[in-house]
């Protein structure tokens, strides 16, 4: 991988920074590179408050929704909560089918099915809506290109209210209320939320016309904190302050369907947490059986029913992980029989591939060949996929090149989702590839690593840790700080681990003694750095407990000779 450092900022401004808040020149370093700039922007920071979340009024269509839904509460009128099947959908869809029915609300919660009604509403969901006489839907995470369902269901009497925060088409749904940042016409000062952070705008408004207290909607961070973290959306602004409230809820008072999976840390949590642990669990509901389960899970009050759910979830998460293993090495033998290595886009297909793990193989497969992927499989009469994309690569503006081949397809700069007839996949595969060809940079072909800052292996101390710390939560555009530093050498006590022996327990020469770091995978640079020759290194900072001592830890991502 190449190294690329993050863009210097202005010495002076450093030096500045450093004298009004009283920190190392490191620190005032890696917060003026997050365009933090004096003591006033630091504070907000470092203790963000509730008072930064915008009015939730400055929502095109925002007093149309909650006109509506106060409306449906004071008529009895049976609603739906309509929402996707990952995790900002299942948390979506628990905070609003708890919040509607905690103020009078008369709710139904609906997913829809991944493998027989696909992503996004549903004609199946409306029919079901006019069958148990429904009158109004609140689609959550999905439903801002719905024009024509949204028609459909107004034939049948059933209005809609859209929160989605994927792009908008040429044309807005004719619903009730659209909630999207992203609508060219919405002045709202933030666009970055994530599905479930909309819902919660939603019941915010609702909140504050009802006069109520910002206590209410406490409970209720847990599951947006969930969501920012697995939906992968920028970590700044109201996403920071949200995740930074919820993160507190997560650690003093979580629900009991997300305690279940706290429980097993036993470490204040953290958002890596929630990414690596707790969202595929929720996740695995949705891929293995059916995402209801996870909602269930979530708005669930009674111990007994969520042990077992959540035990049924842990079974739906080891078969998640050995299914998405299984396909991976099918699919990296296709390419490699293939010999696509030269081609700029990766295209796989098998009609016996399971649909849940599309998105999850395809990443995996990035790690190897480097490259925007869609991988595919037979569902019905039709071929569905799942597309993940390359750092800077818009994989969203690509599809749309091939949009004559696709029946649908939807999703983010990074990651999206199609269906097509089966008779266009070498169609596609030629079009997707051409336009990959066509609109990717050179730089954008190989894989980088970014470092902030490059610092001397002696700089680090407990100190700097504690301050980076109190820089979480971390997320896009606000990563952990990444570090170089250069011509380190092995105390001698560096050796392998692992039942595999693949990883790397690196021991760092320093004035003090040493610091040790994990390097997972990196067990192949061992005998070069038992040779004594310098080395250099790309690692964040982390905390090791080990019989009851803590000691500050590299978390080491590279290493180069």
């Amino acid at each position: 991988m190449r190294w690329e450092a993050t863009a210097m900022p202005n010495a002076e401004k450093v030096n500045q920074l450093q004298q009004e808040l009283g920190v190392s020149a490191v620190v005032a370093a890696l917060l003026a590179q997050r365009g933090i700039n004096d003591f006033y922007s630091a504070k907000n920071f470092f203790r963000p408050k509730w008072e930064d979340l915008h009015d939730p009024f400055l929502m095109t269509d925002m007093d149309q929704a909650v006109a509506r839904i106060q409306k449906a509460i004071a008529a009895k009128e049976q609603m739906m909560v309509f929402g996707d099947y990952d995790v900002d959908g299942t948390t979506s869809v628990a905070l609003m089918t708890t919040y509607l029915k905690e103020n009078g609300g008369s709710v139904t919660a609906y997913i829809p099915d991944r493998y027989t009604e696909g992503y996004g509403i549903s004609y199946q969901g409306i029919d079901r809506a006019a069958q148990e006489k429904i009158s109004l839907i609140i689609a959550l995470d999905c439903g801002i290109k719905a024009t024509e369902k949204v028609a459909y269901a107004k034939k049948k009497g059933i209005d809609f209210i859209i929160c989605d925060h994927h792009l908008p088409g040429e044309i807005i749904p004719e619903a009730i209320a659209v909630l999207d940042p992203k609508r060219t016409d919405c002045n709202y000062p933030f666009d970055e939320l994530c599905g479930c952070g909309i819902g919660f705008k939603l019941i915010q408004a609702l909140n504050q016309k009802q006069g109520k207290s910002e206590e209410q909607l406490y409970p209720y961070l847990d599951l947006v904190a969930t969501a920012i973290a697995a939906d992968i959306v920028p970590m700044v602004g109201e996403n920071r302050t949200l995740c930074f409230f919820g993160l507190k809820q997560l650690r003093e008072a979580p629900r009991l369907g997300i305690k279940c999976f706290i429980e097993q840390l036993k470490k204040p949590l953290t958002v890596s947490d929630l990414v690596f642990k707790i969202a595929p669990r929720i996740n695995a509901a949705g891929r293995m059986d059916h995402a209801l389960t996870a909602a269930k899970l979530l708005v669930s009050e009674t111990p007994q029913e969520v042990k077992t759910i959540a035990e049924a979830i842990e079974t739906f998460n080891a078969e998640r992980r050995a299914t998405d293993e299984r396909i991976t090495q099918e699919a990296l033998h296709q390419i490699e029989q293939r010999r696509e290595e030269s081609h700029p886009a990766t295209v796989v297909f098998h009609d016996t591939w399971h649909k849940g793990v599309l998105g999850i193989v395809a990443s995996r497969l990035i790690e190897t060949h480097y490259r925007p992927t869609a991988v595919l499989t037979r569902s019905g009469e039709d071929y569905v996929g799942s597309v993940r994309s390359v750092k800077g690569f818009n994989v969203y503006t690509a599809l749309e090149d091939c949009s004559a081949h696709l029946l649908q397809f939807g999703g983010h700069k990074y990651a999206a989702g199609l269906t097509m007839n089966a008779n266009q996949l070498e169609k596609f595969k030629t079009a997707f590839e051409n336009a990959v060809n066509s609109r990717i940079l050179p730089e954008q072909k190989e894989a980088i690593l970014n470092y902030d800052l490059s610092i001397d292996i002696n700089a680090i101390d407990h100190k700097l840790f504690r301050i980076i710390e109190q820089m979480a939560p971390f997320g896009p555009h606000n990563m952990r700080p990444v570090f170089k530093s250069e011509n380190c050498y092995d105390s001698g006590a560096s050796r392998v681990v692992g039942k595999d022996r693949s990883h790397l327990r690196l021991s760092v020469a320093t004035n003090k003694g040493s610091l040790t770091g994990i390097g997972f995978g990196l067990a192949h640079h061992f005998q070069a750095i038992q040779s004594g020759a310098p080395f250099h290194i790309l690692y964040t900072l982390d905390e090791n407990e080990w019989n009851g001592t803590v000691s500050l830890q590299l978390r080491i991502k590279d290493i180069k000779f």
